[in-house]
């Protein structure tokens, strides 16, 4: 074997090998019951033909590869963003280690939940036992300040009552009678991971705002949204609005529990909204959104409390940040600073820098509401033309705000808006209508590879880059960096394209 202690092969040259080749080749033979290569062939070039498109577009009964996750993923997000929280997922360990290594394979830093581990005898006669011994655990070993309980679908199936199970358990002295445990039921089979924040956020702020009395004062809160990119971009939130002099507190701040130091020490928790900030959220003037298909349950408690709200999508670019500080302003009474209007100035200069490259450039976009709604208003204030915008958990709403966006600029023409589609849809739809490129997350690796157009990463879940989430694209800066990013892609490809000397070098300029 080429594997040795003097030689040692990454994996990419190791199964290059010889010994390797021939193994896969005989495990094809031999296991996998083939289909001749020339009739492979023949279906697969049959799967881009608009016949299979007719079909794959008109199937009802089965999704393949949506563009979203499960409700609990983003019940975990939105608890890690509060001070010393641990989240306890009520249902089997396997779901729970899934939401955890999704996180953690993104952010590249550990994310911590519990489950209450329930098997098949929880699944018949239910699970308040597993609620009663595992709150007293995760509490005994984790020494949380708060317990964030949310549900899988097996919980949810069988009915379980956390309310109930959560007030035995403290009858039971799991915990304290007093000790925080908001909850929110998170089934996994409606909705998707936004959904999932939506509730867990409206559960938090529900556990210590019925408690308390609201008496109005000055301060915003703000939510940011379940967003791959928080790390940066919570952190672009707050030097903004401290430029702006706001009073705010921004609700889930999950910018330091996914951005760990490595100083030689763990730590399960950091950073995050403080419990007392988080009770004292109730006497905010109002609650400012910046993704609305995220927050609309908890939009409404808000405004039920005497709150003023208001909801934005994903504040990226010129009209997207414009749009949050006129947010800001009139919720707040407080200017634009002449530093951010500094930044607008530099932002829209770079813009105009670089338009010859951008216009008329064809993008599909999938991923959440809010991300693809903002993302397609980007495009359309560079000069390109979002052709084909997709979101598996994109409803009437979403689909008719989207199609009023692209019907505002001419280089929304003939772009098309797809509700509920998923990655295999996507497939059919570019593999008859192509793009020059395509926007969205890492799964998308695969449609580049099978149709050739270019994967611009640019939402959750990155897996296959690193340090992405470090780098905002919110604001103007954020909207800088997604320019840059964007406009690195299309020169790249250009350059590909361009590189056979003396035959396609006409264009492979040294100057652009």
């Amino acid at each position: 074997m080429p594997q040795s202690a003097e030689k040692v092969l990454d994996h990419k040259p190791l199964f290059q090998e010889p010994e390797y080749q021939e193994m896969f080749k005989a495990k094809k033979e031999q296991f996998e019951c083939p289909h001749p290569d020339d009739k492979v062939q023949q279906i697969a070039d049959w799967t881009k033909s608009w016949d299979y498109r007719e079909k794959n577009l008109a199937r009802e009964a089965l999704v393949v590869n949506p563009a979203k996750a499960c409700q609990p993923l983003g019940a975990v997000f939105a608890a890690a963003g509060f001070e010393e929280t641990l989240s306890f997922v009520h249902g089997s360990q396997g779901c729970v280690a899934y939401y955890r290594s999704h996180l953690a394979r993104h952010f590249k830093e550990a994310s911590s939940a519990v489950s209450s581990s329930m098997t098949e005898d929880a699944a018949v006669f239910g699970g308040m036992n597993n609620m009663i011994d595992g709150l007293a655990t995760a509490a005994s070993l984790y020494k949380p300040k708060m317990i964030a309980v949310s549900t899988t679908c097996m919980a949810e199936v069988i009915g379980d009552d956390l309310q109930a199970f959560i007030a035995n358990a403290k009858d039971k002295g799991s915990v304290d009678a007093e000790f925080p445990v908001p909850f929110a039921h998170t089934p996994a089979f409606v909705g998707s991971h936004t959904t999932g924040y939506d509730n867990m956020m409206k559960g938090i702020l529900t556990y210590f705002w019925n408690k308390g009395t609201r008496v109005a004062g000055e301060k915003l809160n703000v939510i940011p949204g379940f967003d791959g990119y928080a790390v940066a971009n919570n952190r672009e939130l707050k030097r903004m609005l401290g430029l702006m002099g706001v009073e705010y507190t921004l609700l889930s701040d999950v910018s330091d529990v996914y951005d760990m130091p490595a100083d030689g020490t763990f730590n399960m928790y950091a950073g995050g909204t403080t419990i007392e900030d988080t009770a004292a959220a109730l006497n905010a003037k109002a609650t400012l959104s910046l993704q609305q298909y995220c927050t609309e349950k908890t939009l409404e408690y808000a405004a039920e409390k005497g709150q003023a709200v208001k909801a934005l999508n994903y504040p990226m670019g010129v009209k997207g940040t414009d749009a949050f500080l006129m947010a800001v302003k009139e919720l707040t009474g407080k200017d634009v600073p002449d530093a951010l209007l500094l930044e607008r100035g530099r932002l829209v200069d770079a813009i105009a820098d670089s338009m010859n490259y951008l216009h008329g450039k064809k993008f599909a976009i999938y991923g959440d509401p809010d991300f693809t709604l903002g993302m397609a208003q980007f495009l359309l204030e560079v000069g390109a033309e979002p052709t084909h915008i997709l979101a598996t958990n994109g409803g009437k709403a979403w689909e008719k705000a989207v199609k009023e966006l692209l019907a505002s600029s001419p280089f929304g023409e003939g772009c098309q808006v797809w509700a509920g589609k998923d990655l295999w849809h996507l497939r059919s739809i570019l593999a008859t209508e192509p793009t020059d490129f395509l926007i969205g997350n890492s799964y998308g690796k695969y449609l580049e590879r099978d149709l050739g157009i270019p994967l611009i990463r640019l939402t959750f879940p990155i897996f296959d880059r690193h340090h992405h989430h470090r780098f905002p694209t919110f604001g103007y800066q954020g909207g800088l960096r997604v320019l840059v990013t964007i406009l690195d892609k299309i020169m790249d490809q250009l350059d590909v394209e361009t590189n056979i000397p003396g035959k396609t070098d006409i264009s492979f300029d040294l100057t652009r």
